[in-house]
């Protein structure tokens, strides 16, 4: 992809997810970006540090003490020359920070806040596990594979940049713009309040066709929703529609087999491996 961000300044104060994956998003698309960190670091340099190194291959990385005259007059000169400021706290730690309008202070600076909550309730602390939890994307007492509300939330502020930066090419002026981590988590949700994944569900086990089963060394999931598809499996398989005798026709032969059998066969159907295994 071209670098259509190329010349945007962009300097973000946002540590763990998902203001750094937003971050990464806008460099991978030619934004210059200054990565502030406090001289405790981002948490996630600690908790996955290949991650974090990732995210930050095509950043500067800067460590400030806001808190300290000289290091914040530093962050004021950053923010005089960039396009757009990208933050990840509370709004009563923006107005410790004396950034909570920042566009004002700085002409032609938009501001992309990502907060967890909106309204009366935007002080009250939480990550994505909490506002997934709000929103029926959770399966007790499992842990969540992905945090699905810090990945939108990334998106959304990606989202919330490129909007930006049109707005001010148009009327000259920047604005703030809020990202909801828990607005992300609700559209996520929506899917389980509306029927379509859940226990029974069309995509959540309603459809023998459409589910996860077990093979000779492994799992397998299969992805024949629609018709043309669940009947190439049936066919192949030589099986009625039904979970149970699809169940005993995957175990007979491991996981390998079957992905060769669908990409001659021409349906959905990949083998589940772990972080740690590779095809």
């Amino acid at each position: 992809m071209p670098d259509i961000l190329e010349g945007v300044r962009v300097v973000s104060l946002a540590v763990n997810l998902p203001g750094p994956l937003a971050a990464a998003r806008l460099a991978g698309f030619g934004a210059s970006v200054i990565k502030v960190e406090p001289p405790t670091g981002d948490p996630l340099a600690v908790a996955a540090p290949g991650w974090y190194a990732e995210l930050t291959g095509r950043q500067r990385v800067a460590v400030l003490d806001l808190k300290d005259p000289d290091d914040r007059a530093g962050l004021d000169a950053e923010l005089a020359g960039a396009d757009v400021l990208l933050t990840a706290m509370r709004p009563s730690a923006l107005r410790k920070l004396g950034l909570d309008n920042a566009p004002e202070q700085f002409p032609g600076l938009s501001h992309v806040e990502i907060v967890g909550h909106d309204g009366a309730l935007e002080e009250l602390p939480g990550h994505d596990l909490n506002y997934q939890a709000a929103h029926g994307t959770l399966q007790p007492p499992l842990m969540p594979t992905i945090p699905v509300a810090d990945l939108l939330g990334a998106e959304r502020a990606v989202s919330a940049t490129l909007l930006a930066l049109r707005n001010v090419a148009k009327s000259g002026a920047g604005h703030r713009y809020r990202v909801v981590l828990e607005d992300a988590a609700a559209d996520a949700g929506a899917a389980v309040r509306h029927g379509l994944v859940g226990p029974e569900a069309p995509l959540g086990g309603a459809t023998p066709t459409y589910g996860i089963y077990a093979t000779a060394d492994g799992h397998i999931a299969l992805g024949a929703l629609e018709p043309h598809f669940r009947a190439r499996v049936l066919e192949h398989l030589q099986v009625p529609d039904i979970r149970a005798e699809l169940e005993r026709v995957f175990a007979t032969h491991g996981t390998d087999h079957w992905e060769e059998l669908a990409e001659r066969a021409d349906f959905p159907l990949t083998g589940i491996r772990s972080r740690t295994q590779e095809k």
